[in-house]
């Protein structure tokens, strides 16, 4: 089961949403609530959302995600459920919150909105709340014995067990018959090689990463081995450069043809693995002498 999360102003339109007819949409979970349509939910979030008028993304928006497998196995009271143990995992039991079913497509799902504000005016904490609804539907998930994400990942990943063999056994080749000192250059002896390498570039305009194309697959560098995360490969291929690829000032690679940053990750990954072999060369030369 997937969890999704994050803050939003738009609360009223976001009701309206959620209680699309056009959705077949149905009401499957409502606490600390007496409104029967969007209008007056929002009016009773108003109510509460004017004690904090500091906070302008007051009310947070869900959506719980089943299989299509599972999803078609789960009736309301199901579905009540997986929101009423979703709520209590994010600590949100004393929180205004509805949630509605959209049956329109294949996909069953919930969207669940919750005012942020609780009342005693004090705003939830939603620092990485993206990454906390996923963790939080995932123990959901076990609990209820439904498909989690990680089942649904191995499983895509046994299928494409082969792929993965191939494509590791191309950037090994690569990796140990070339050599090569520049990220630009890697890329290009792996399309020689009919496998395409595609930088995974965020929103801050950093490296976080690396894909892998290869007859109509597309995987993440760690799904195919962890060897070939992004960290890795340009550490790798920074050995190969005699540490002259990461420029340490800024920590910029040379990617495209021009400077790119690394990712916070990247480059945390990167110092903590300099700093290990610096401890393990100084003890190899205490012990030679």
């Amino acid at each position: 089961m997937i969890g999704k999360g994050r803050s939003i102003s738009h609360t009223g339109a976001s009701m309206s949403y959620g209680w699309n007819q056009e959705k077949d949409a149905e009401v499957v979970f409502s606490q600390h609530l007496a409104g029967e349509n969007p209008e007056q939910i929002t009016e009773e979030f108003k109510i509460i959302q004017g004690q904090n008028a500091r906070c302008t993304n007051n009310t947070l928006s869900f959506v719980l995600s089943p299989t299509i497998e599972d999803g078609k196995e789960l009736n309301a009271k199901a579905l009540k459920e997986i929101t009423e143990k979703f709520l209590k995992e994010m600590k949100l039991q004393e929180h205004q919150a509805i949630g509605f079913v959209h049956r329109d497509q294949q996909h069953t799902h919930v969207h669940v909105y919750v005012n942020r504000i609780d009342f005693n005016g004090k705003a939830y904490n939603d620092s990485f709340i993206g990454k906390r609804s996923q963790q939080a539907a995932e123990r959901v998930a076990e609990k209820l014995g439904l498909t989690t994400v990680r089942e649904v990942q191995l499983e895509r990943l046994e299928k494409v067990r082969n792929i993965r063999q191939e494509i590791k056994k191309v950037h090994d080749k690569v990796m140990t018959e070339q050599r090569p000192k520049e990220l630009d250059r890697y890329i290009k002896l792996m399309k020689e090689n009919n496998v395409k390498v595609v930088p995974s570039i965020n929103k801050s305009n950093q490296l976080q990463g690396f894909r892998f194309e290869y007859k109509g697959h597309s995987l993440k560098g760690s799904e195919v081995h962890r060897s070939m995360s992004g960290s890795r490969l340009v550490m790798g291929i920074g050995e190969h450069a005699g540490r002259g690829l990461v420029k340490n000032k800024d920590n910029t690679v040379s990617l495209m043809g021009q400077a790119t940053q690394l990712s916070g990750n990247i480059a945390l990954r990167l110092a903590k693995q300099v700093i290990k072999q610096a401890i393990q060369k100084s003890a190899g030369f205490e012990i030679g002498y």
